[in-house]
Protein backbone atom coordinates (compact mmCIF):
# COMPACT_ATOMS: atom_id res chain seq x y z
CA UNK A 1 0.00 0.00 0.00
CA UNK A 2 1.21 3.83 -0.73
CA UNK A 3 2.91 5.38 2.66
CA UNK A 4 1.83 8.71 1.85
CA UNK A 5 4.30 8.80 -1.25
CA UNK A 6 3.53 9.66 -4.94
CA UNK A 7 4.20 6.56 -7.14
CA UNK A 8 4.16 6.42 -11.03
CA UNK A 9 1.53 5.45 -12.86
CA UNK A 10 1.41 4.82 -16.67
CA UNK A 11 -1.81 7.30 -16.84
CA UNK A 12 -3.71 9.45 -14.85
CA UNK A 13 -6.05 7.62 -12.73
CA UNK A 14 -10.13 8.68 -12.88
CA UNK A 15 -11.70 8.76 -9.87
CA UNK A 16 -15.56 10.11 -9.31
CA UNK A 17 -16.34 10.61 -5.75
CA UNK A 18 -20.39 10.85 -4.92
CA UNK A 19 -21.84 12.26 -1.77
CA UNK A 20 -25.44 12.45 -1.18
CA UNK A 21 -25.72 14.86 2.16
CA UNK A 22 -23.65 17.08 4.07
CA UNK A 23 -21.69 14.45 6.16
CA UNK A 24 -20.70 12.63 3.26
CA UNK A 25 -19.34 15.71 1.19
CA UNK A 26 -17.07 16.04 4.21
CA UNK A 27 -16.26 12.85 4.24
CA UNK A 28 -15.60 13.01 0.50
CA UNK A 29 -13.53 16.59 0.58
CA UNK A 30 -11.11 14.60 3.59
CA UNK A 31 -10.87 11.57 0.98
CA UNK A 32 -9.55 13.99 -2.38
CA UNK A 33 -6.73 15.40 -0.17
CA UNK A 34 -5.68 11.83 1.06
CA UNK A 35 -6.33 10.76 -2.57
CA UNK A 36 -3.90 13.36 -4.11
CA UNK A 37 -1.20 12.71 -1.29
CA UNK A 38 -1.36 9.04 -2.36
CA UNK A 39 -1.66 9.13 -6.26
CA UNK A 40 0.20 12.42 -6.63
CA UNK A 41 -0.24 14.16 -10.14
CA UNK A 42 -1.13 10.89 -11.48
CA UNK A 43 -4.71 11.26 -10.64
CA UNK A 44 -7.96 12.98 -12.16
CA UNK A 45 -10.94 13.77 -9.73
CA UNK A 46 -14.59 14.52 -10.39
CA UNK A 47 -17.90 14.16 -8.04
CA UNK A 48 -21.48 14.80 -6.91
CA UNK A 49 -21.07 16.51 -3.80
CA UNK A 50 -21.53 20.25 -1.55
CA UNK A 51 -19.51 22.79 -0.60
CA UNK A 52 -16.48 21.00 1.12
CA UNK A 53 -15.71 18.86 -2.27
CA UNK A 54 -15.95 22.27 -4.32
CA UNK A 55 -14.01 24.05 -1.98
CA UNK A 56 -11.36 21.07 -3.48
CA UNK A 57 -12.05 21.87 -7.02
CA UNK A 58 -14.16 18.86 -7.74
CA UNK A 59 -17.81 20.55 -8.48
CA UNK A 60 -20.80 18.63 -8.72
CA UNK A 61 -23.14 19.35 -11.81
CA UNK A 62 -26.07 17.82 -9.37
CA UNK A 63 -27.31 19.56 -6.81
CA UNK A 64 -26.53 17.74 -3.19
CA UNK A 65 -29.83 19.27 -1.49
CA UNK A 66 -31.77 17.45 -3.99
CA UNK A 67 -30.46 13.85 -3.14
CA UNK A 68 -31.10 13.88 0.99
CA UNK A 69 -34.10 11.97 1.85
CA UNK A 70 -35.34 11.04 5.38
CA UNK A 71 -37.31 8.59 6.20
CA UNK A 72 -39.23 5.01 4.42
CA UNK A 73 -42.28 6.83 3.38
CA UNK A 74 -40.73 9.84 2.24
CA UNK A 75 -38.31 7.39 0.34
CA UNK A 76 -40.83 6.13 -1.75
CA UNK A 77 -42.45 9.44 -1.91
CA UNK A 78 -39.00 10.51 -3.74
CA UNK A 79 -38.30 7.01 -5.74
CA UNK A 80 -38.39 8.61 -9.20
CA UNK A 81 -36.51 11.87 -8.40
CA UNK A 82 -33.89 9.95 -7.08
CA UNK A 83 -34.09 7.22 -9.44
CA UNK A 84 -33.81 10.07 -12.43
CA UNK A 85 -30.58 11.64 -10.28
CA UNK A 86 -29.14 8.56 -9.98
CA UNK A 87 -29.35 7.77 -13.82
CA UNK A 88 -27.90 11.13 -14.23
CA UNK A 89 -25.26 10.90 -12.07
CA UNK A 90 -23.98 7.64 -13.63
CA UNK A 91 -24.17 9.34 -17.19
CA UNK A 92 -21.59 11.88 -16.04
CA UNK A 93 -19.31 9.01 -14.43
CA UNK A 94 -19.40 7.34 -17.91
CA UNK A 95 -18.55 10.44 -19.57
CA UNK A 96 -15.78 11.09 -17.60
CA UNK A 97 -14.77 7.23 -17.77
CA UNK A 98 -14.00 6.81 -13.98
CA UNK A 99 -11.81 3.77 -13.26
CA UNK A 100 -12.77 3.84 -9.67
CA UNK A 101 -16.12 5.38 -8.60
CA UNK A 102 -16.33 5.88 -4.76
CA UNK A 103 -19.77 5.64 -3.27
CA UNK A 104 -20.14 7.62 0.18
CA UNK A 105 -22.88 6.91 2.73
CA UNK A 106 -25.91 7.90 1.27
CA UNK A 107 -28.02 4.32 0.97
CA UNK A 108 -30.48 4.75 -1.27
CA UNK A 109 -29.07 7.14 -3.71
CA UNK A 110 -25.58 5.47 -3.82
CA UNK A 111 -27.11 1.97 -4.68
CA UNK A 112 -29.38 3.12 -8.03
CA UNK A 113 -26.07 4.83 -8.93
CA UNK A 114 -23.76 1.69 -8.25
CA UNK A 115 -27.08 0.15 -10.90
CA UNK A 116 -26.75 2.74 -13.23
CA UNK A 117 -22.87 2.58 -13.45
CA UNK A 118 -23.02 -1.48 -13.74
CA UNK A 119 -25.00 -0.91 -16.99
CA UNK A 120 -23.63 2.34 -18.18
CA UNK A 121 -19.79 2.26 -17.32
CA UNK A 122 -19.27 -1.64 -16.39
CA UNK A 123 -15.07 -0.86 -16.48
CA UNK A 124 -15.52 1.11 -13.34
CA UNK A 125 -14.36 -0.17 -9.85
CA UNK A 126 -17.24 0.34 -7.39
CA UNK A 127 -16.17 1.47 -4.16
CA UNK A 128 -18.63 1.92 -1.15
CA UNK A 129 -17.41 4.31 1.41
CA UNK A 130 -19.21 3.77 4.71
CA UNK A 131 -21.43 0.80 4.68
CA UNK A 132 -24.81 0.46 5.59
CA UNK A 133 -25.65 -0.20 9.51
CA UNK A 134 -26.78 -3.69 9.09
CA UNK A 135 -25.70 -4.20 12.39
CA UNK A 136 -28.61 -1.54 13.23
CA UNK A 137 -30.98 -2.98 11.05
CA UNK A 138 -31.72 -4.50 7.54
CA UNK A 139 -28.89 -6.78 7.69
CA UNK A 140 -29.78 -8.58 4.21
CA UNK A 141 -28.38 -5.05 3.19
CA UNK A 142 -24.64 -6.62 3.29
CA UNK A 143 -25.37 -9.13 0.44
CA UNK A 144 -26.98 -6.16 -1.59
CA UNK A 145 -24.42 -4.41 -0.96
CA UNK A 146 -22.00 -7.16 -2.23
CA UNK A 147 -23.77 -7.52 -5.43
CA UNK A 148 -23.27 -3.93 -6.25
CA UNK A 149 -19.98 -3.18 -5.50
CA UNK A 150 -16.03 -4.37 -5.17
CA UNK A 151 -15.22 -3.28 -1.96
CA UNK A 152 -16.15 -1.84 1.10
CA UNK A 153 -14.07 1.36 3.19
CA UNK A 154 -16.08 0.41 6.79
CA UNK A 155 -15.49 2.45 9.68
CA UNK A 156 -16.90 -0.01 12.20
CA UNK A 157 -15.03 -2.73 12.81
CA UNK A 158 -17.92 -4.64 13.93
CA UNK A 159 -18.91 -4.29 10.36
CA UNK A 160 -17.11 -6.92 8.57
CA UNK A 161 -18.55 -10.11 10.18
CA UNK A 162 -21.74 -9.30 8.58
CA UNK A 163 -20.03 -9.72 5.03
CA UNK A 164 -18.56 -13.32 5.81
CA UNK A 165 -20.14 -15.48 2.84
CA UNK A 166 -20.70 -12.82 0.57
CA UNK A 167 -17.84 -12.28 -1.07
CA UNK A 168 -17.16 -8.40 -0.91
CA UNK A 169 -13.30 -7.54 0.17
CA UNK A 170 -14.07 -5.08 3.04
CA UNK A 171 -11.03 -2.93 4.90
CA UNK A 172 -11.71 -1.08 8.11
CA UNK A 173 -10.32 2.75 7.77
CA UNK A 174 -11.62 3.79 11.50
CA UNK A 175 -14.00 6.20 12.19
CA UNK A 176 -13.13 9.45 10.26
CA UNK A 177 -14.98 11.72 13.08
CA UNK A 178 -12.36 10.94 15.03
CA UNK A 179 -9.79 11.31 12.78
CA UNK A 180 -10.48 15.24 12.25
CA UNK A 181 -11.55 16.27 15.84
CA UNK A 182 -9.32 19.18 16.29
CA UNK A 183 -9.30 20.78 19.91
CA UNK A 184 -10.36 24.78 19.81
CA UNK A 185 -10.79 27.57 21.65
CA UNK A 186 -13.30 27.90 23.88
CA UNK A 187 -11.96 31.49 25.40
CA UNK A 188 -11.67 32.81 22.25
CA UNK A 189 -15.42 32.37 21.55
CA UNK A 190 -16.44 33.51 24.34
CA UNK A 191 -14.94 36.76 23.86
CA UNK A 192 -16.75 36.80 19.97
CA UNK A 193 -19.84 35.86 21.87
CA UNK A 194 -19.14 38.14 24.81
CA UNK A 195 -20.69 35.30 27.02
CA UNK A 196 -20.07 36.31 30.97
CA UNK A 197 -17.50 34.23 32.39
CA UNK A 198 -19.89 32.44 34.48
CA UNK A 199 -22.08 31.56 32.22
CA UNK A 200 -23.25 28.38 30.86
CA UNK A 201 -22.88 27.24 27.45
CA UNK A 202 -25.11 24.75 25.40
CA UNK A 203 -24.74 23.71 22.01
CA UNK A 204 -28.27 22.61 19.87
CA UNK A 205 -27.42 21.01 16.86
CA UNK A 206 -29.95 20.32 14.36
CA UNK A 207 -28.35 18.18 12.28
CA UNK A 208 -27.26 18.28 8.44
CA UNK A 209 -30.90 18.36 6.79
CA UNK A 210 -33.64 20.18 6.42
CA UNK A 211 -35.98 17.18 7.26
CA UNK A 212 -34.25 16.85 10.62
CA UNK A 213 -34.68 20.55 11.21
CA UNK A 214 -38.46 20.83 10.12
CA UNK A 215 -38.91 17.55 12.96
CA UNK A 216 -36.82 18.91 16.04
CA UNK A 217 -37.34 22.63 15.41
CA UNK A 218 -40.93 22.94 17.81
CA UNK A 219 -39.25 20.01 20.31
CA UNK A 220 -36.21 22.14 20.35
CA UNK A 221 -37.25 25.77 20.37
CA UNK A 222 -39.96 24.41 23.88
CA UNK A 223 -36.51 22.79 25.60
CA UNK A 224 -34.75 26.28 25.20
CA UNK A 225 -37.77 28.05 26.75
CA UNK A 226 -37.76 26.08 29.22
CA UNK A 227 -34.36 25.95 30.15
CA UNK A 228 -33.96 30.05 29.48
CA UNK A 229 -36.42 30.11 31.90
CA UNK A 230 -34.75 28.02 34.41
CA UNK A 231 -31.41 29.82 33.90
CA UNK A 232 -31.59 33.45 32.39
CA UNK A 233 -27.54 33.56 32.39
CA UNK A 234 -27.41 30.10 29.87
CA UNK A 235 -25.97 31.15 26.20
CA UNK A 236 -27.13 28.50 23.52
CA UNK A 237 -24.60 28.10 20.74
CA UNK A 238 -25.43 27.06 17.33
CA UNK A 239 -23.17 26.22 15.08
CA UNK A 240 -24.88 25.29 11.47
CA UNK A 241 -23.75 23.82 8.19
CA UNK A 242 -24.33 25.92 4.97
CA UNK A 243 -26.59 24.14 3.78
CA UNK A 244 -28.62 24.53 6.59
CA UNK A 245 -27.89 28.30 8.01
CA UNK A 246 -30.31 29.61 5.45
CA UNK A 247 -33.25 27.78 6.61
CA UNK A 248 -32.91 27.51 10.40
CA UNK A 249 -32.20 31.63 10.51
CA UNK A 250 -35.27 31.84 8.49
CA UNK A 251 -37.15 30.28 11.22
CA UNK A 252 -35.32 31.93 13.64
CA UNK A 253 -36.74 35.31 12.50
CA UNK A 254 -40.16 34.50 13.27
CA UNK A 255 -40.04 31.85 15.90
CA UNK A 256 -38.64 34.02 19.48
CA UNK A 257 -37.40 30.95 20.73
CA UNK A 258 -35.21 30.36 18.27
CA UNK A 259 -33.69 33.95 18.78
CA UNK A 260 -31.92 33.10 22.00
CA UNK A 261 -29.53 31.11 19.50
CA UNK A 262 -25.97 32.66 18.53
CA UNK A 263 -25.55 31.17 15.44
CA UNK A 264 -22.30 30.11 14.53
CA UNK A 265 -20.38 29.24 11.01
CA UNK A 266 -19.03 25.55 10.48
CA UNK A 267 -15.27 26.93 11.05
CA UNK A 268 -16.20 28.44 14.73
CA UNK A 269 -17.37 24.24 15.50
CA UNK A 270 -14.50 23.61 17.35
CA UNK A 271 -14.20 26.66 19.33
CA UNK A 272 -17.82 26.08 20.05
CA UNK A 273 -17.63 22.54 21.28
CA UNK A 274 -14.40 23.46 23.78
CA UNK A 275 -16.41 26.34 25.03
CA UNK A 276 -19.35 23.96 25.73
CA UNK A 277 -20.74 22.70 29.00
CA UNK A 278 -23.13 20.15 27.24
CA UNK A 279 -24.90 19.98 23.96
CA UNK A 280 -28.85 19.49 23.06
CA UNK A 281 -28.05 17.18 19.55
CA UNK A 282 -29.70 15.48 17.09
CA UNK A 283 -28.64 12.09 16.06
CA UNK A 284 -25.96 11.63 13.57
CA UNK A 285 -22.27 12.19 13.12
CA UNK A 286 -22.35 15.01 15.54
CA UNK A 287 -23.31 13.02 18.71
CA UNK A 288 -19.35 10.97 17.75
CA UNK A 289 -17.90 14.37 17.39
CA UNK A 290 -19.47 15.25 20.95
CA UNK A 291 -17.95 12.34 22.61
CA UNK A 292 -14.50 12.60 21.42
CA UNK A 293 -14.68 16.38 22.37
CA UNK A 294 -15.92 15.21 25.78
CA UNK A 295 -18.90 17.15 25.44
CA UNK A 296 -22.16 15.58 27.23
CA UNK A 297 -24.97 15.32 25.29
CA UNK A 298 -28.76 14.48 25.05
CA UNK A 299 -29.67 13.49 21.76
CA UNK A 300 -33.07 13.69 20.19
CA UNK A 301 -34.40 12.22 16.92
CA UNK A 302 -37.66 12.23 14.74
CA UNK A 303 -39.04 10.67 11.73
CA UNK A 304 -42.27 10.93 10.17
CA UNK A 305 -44.75 8.64 11.76
CA UNK A 306 -45.45 6.06 9.52
CA UNK A 307 -41.77 5.36 8.83
CA UNK A 308 -40.84 4.81 12.54
CA UNK A 309 -43.66 2.42 12.27
CA UNK A 310 -42.46 0.36 9.60
CA UNK A 311 -38.87 1.01 11.56
CA UNK A 312 -39.66 -0.50 14.49
CA UNK A 313 -41.99 -3.37 13.09
CA UNK A 314 -39.85 -4.64 10.45
CA UNK A 315 -36.04 -2.94 10.55
CA UNK A 316 -34.82 -1.97 14.00
CA UNK A 317 -32.30 -4.60 15.68
CA UNK A 318 -30.61 -2.25 17.96
CA UNK A 319 -31.51 -0.75 21.20
CA UNK A 320 -29.85 2.40 20.53
CA UNK A 321 -29.30 4.81 18.01
CA UNK A 322 -26.25 6.79 18.95
CA UNK A 323 -23.36 5.09 18.41
CA UNK A 324 -21.36 5.73 21.50
CA UNK A 325 -24.39 3.51 23.19
CA UNK A 326 -24.28 1.16 20.81
CA UNK A 327 -20.20 0.95 21.33
CA UNK A 328 -21.15 0.74 24.83
CA UNK A 329 -24.56 -1.59 24.57
CA UNK A 330 -25.69 1.10 27.43
CA UNK A 331 -27.77 4.10 27.34
CA UNK A 332 -25.05 6.67 28.73
CA UNK A 333 -26.25 9.24 26.53
CA UNK A 334 -30.13 9.89 26.91
CA UNK A 335 -32.23 9.56 23.73
CA UNK A 336 -35.71 10.81 23.22
CA UNK A 337 -37.27 9.70 20.01
CA UNK A 338 -40.71 10.27 18.16
CA UNK A 339 -42.95 11.34 20.88
CA UNK A 340 -40.76 11.27 23.95
CA UNK A 341 -38.75 13.97 21.93
CA UNK A 342 -40.61 16.48 23.86
CA UNK A 343 -39.53 20.31 24.48
CA UNK A 344 -40.32 19.01 28.28
CA UNK A 345 -38.25 15.83 28.38
CA UNK A 346 -35.46 17.46 26.55
CA UNK A 347 -34.99 20.39 28.97
CA UNK A 348 -35.29 17.72 32.00
CA UNK A 349 -32.32 15.87 30.64
CA UNK A 350 -30.34 18.83 29.58
CA UNK A 351 -30.61 20.46 32.81
CA UNK A 352 -29.20 17.24 34.47
CA UNK A 353 -26.05 17.64 32.25
CA UNK A 354 -25.45 21.06 33.12
CA UNK A 355 -26.16 20.79 36.74
CA UNK A 356 -25.75 17.70 38.62
CA UNK A 357 -22.47 17.17 38.46
CA UNK A 358 -22.13 13.08 39.19
CA UNK A 359 -24.29 13.22 36.42
CA UNK A 360 -21.80 14.77 34.20
CA UNK A 361 -19.22 13.44 35.18
CA UNK A 362 -20.50 9.55 34.68
CA UNK A 363 -21.77 10.45 31.02
CA UNK A 364 -17.94 12.10 30.38
CA UNK A 365 -16.53 8.75 31.61
CA UNK A 366 -18.58 6.94 29.45
CA UNK A 367 -17.82 8.62 26.56
CA UNK A 368 -14.22 7.88 27.20
CA UNK A 369 -14.80 4.71 27.36
CA UNK A 370 -16.77 4.33 24.09
CA UNK A 371 -14.13 6.44 21.98
CA UNK A 372 -11.52 4.16 23.14
CA UNK A 373 -13.76 0.93 21.67
CA UNK A 374 -14.05 3.15 18.58
CA UNK A 375 -10.36 4.16 17.86
CA UNK A 376 -8.07 2.23 15.31
CA UNK A 377 -4.96 2.38 14.26
CA UNK A 378 -3.33 3.39 10.90
CA UNK A 379 -3.66 7.05 11.10
CA UNK A 380 -6.82 9.31 9.74
CA UNK A 381 -9.22 7.23 8.25
CA UNK A 382 -9.12 9.14 5.01
CA UNK A 383 -5.44 8.02 4.57
CA UNK A 384 -6.17 4.60 5.23
CA UNK A 385 -9.29 4.47 2.74
CA UNK A 386 -6.84 6.15 0.12
CA UNK A 387 -4.65 3.22 0.87
CA UNK A 388 -7.26 0.51 0.05
CA UNK A 389 -8.09 2.39 -2.71
CA UNK A 390 -4.40 2.46 -4.07
CA UNK A 391 -4.21 -1.47 -3.70
CA UNK A 392 -7.33 -2.03 -5.68
CA UNK A 393 -6.10 0.45 -8.38
CA UNK A 394 -2.57 -1.85 -8.34
CA UNK A 395 -4.33 -4.95 -8.79
CA UNK A 396 -6.59 -3.68 -11.71
CA UNK A 397 -3.65 -2.09 -13.28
Amino acid sequence: MAQGKAESYEYPVKIFLVAGEASGDVLGAELIDALHNAFGPNIELAGIGGTAMSARGVHSPIRMSELSVLGYIEGLLAWWRIRKLAREAAVHIATFDADIVVLIDSWGFTMRVAAAVKELCPKSKLVKYVGPQVWASRPERAKILAEHVDHLLSIHVFDAPFYDGTGLAVTFVGNPVLSRVCKGSGKAIRETCHIPPKSKVLLVLFGSRKAEFARLHEPFAQAIERLKAIDPDLVFLCPLSAPLATQVQAAAADDIRLQELIFLTEDEKANAFAAADGALACSGTVTTELAAAGVPMVVGYKIGRASWVLLKLFFLKTKYITLVNVALDNMAVPEYLQGQCNGEALADAVTDILYDKNVCRAQKQALAEAIGKMKSDGGPAAKRAAEAIVALWRDEA
